[in-house]
């Protein structure tokens, strides 16, 4: 079976800083694939990779068995089919709700304005932000931009969806709506990979547990496996302490 997007060997430095160091693993049609790990193990080196934020220093990148990281390459029709969700939102603070969430759709899908609009509103209400459409994101709280954010990914019709520990710069109390909508998008099918902190989200919604460690996959299996039988003393040690 041909794989969405495989990994082969990549290697990541920052100067003499070994950051990815021989990555490989693969993503199917309706996996939802969590990344954990402790601060700077290369979690979101390897998301900012994937969606050529950074370039790798060797190693391929294939999406549907064609190597992205070779030959001529749309970025943004690249980034329209491996979407990302950041931490810190990234929203046009110059442009209403549902203006962010159509102008990606006019300028790089050249959907028209009439269809860009219908599928942001239809988005938006799937995310609970049907309220907001006409205000900008400095009126939000960081959990309803964050929503929004996901929206906007979603209105490019992605086949892959990246979140880069999106719910680590909410106020507590934000973070429930944000992972229900992601519990939704994974039962809905959609595509994920997710680097996050939250160990229960990552237990109930994961097909597959990617553990890093100083820019390595130690370990990676079912959630149950990972999380009650880890093989490796370094994932024991890390659940052990997170989950303590």
């Amino acid at each position: 079976m041909e794989h969405i997007v495989e990994i082969k060997n990549l290697k990541k430095h920052f100067g003499e800083l070994r950051v990815l160091d021989d990555i490989n693993f693969h993503i199917d049609k309706g996996d939802v694939i969590t990344v954990i790990g402790s601060s700077g193990s290369g979690k979101s080196t390897l998301l900012r990779c994937i969606n050529l934020l950074e370039i790798p220093d060797d190693g391929e990148i294939l999406l549907h068995g064609k190597d992205i990281l070779k030959g001529e390459l749309d970025v943004n029709k690249h980034r329209a089919k491996v979407g990302m969700v950041f931490q810190s939102f990234n929203l046009f603070n110059n442009m209403s709700v549902l203006k962010n969430c159509m102008i990606g759709q006019m300028t790089v899908l050249k959907r028209s304005k009439e269809e860009s609009q219908k599928k942001a509103e239809q988005l938006l209400a799937t995310v609970g932000m049907s309220s907001f459409i006409g205000a900008s994101p400095a009126q939000l709280s960081g959990g309803q931009r964050q929503r929004v954010a996901i929206a906007r990914a979603l209105c490019m019709d992605p086949e892959v969806l990246l979140f880069d520990e999106p719910t680590s710069a909410l106020d507590p109390e934000m973070v429930g709506g944000v992972l229900a909508v992601m519990k939704d998008l994974a039962k809905s099918g959609l595509t994920m990979i997710v680097v996050t902190h939250e160990m229960g989200f990552a237990r109930e919604v994961s097909s597959r547990v990617v553990f890093m460690d100083s820019g390595i996959i130690l370990e990676e299996g079912p959630p149950e496996q990972i999380f009650t039988a880890p093989k490796n003393e370094r994932t024991r040690e890390f659940l052990s302490r997170y989950l303590a």
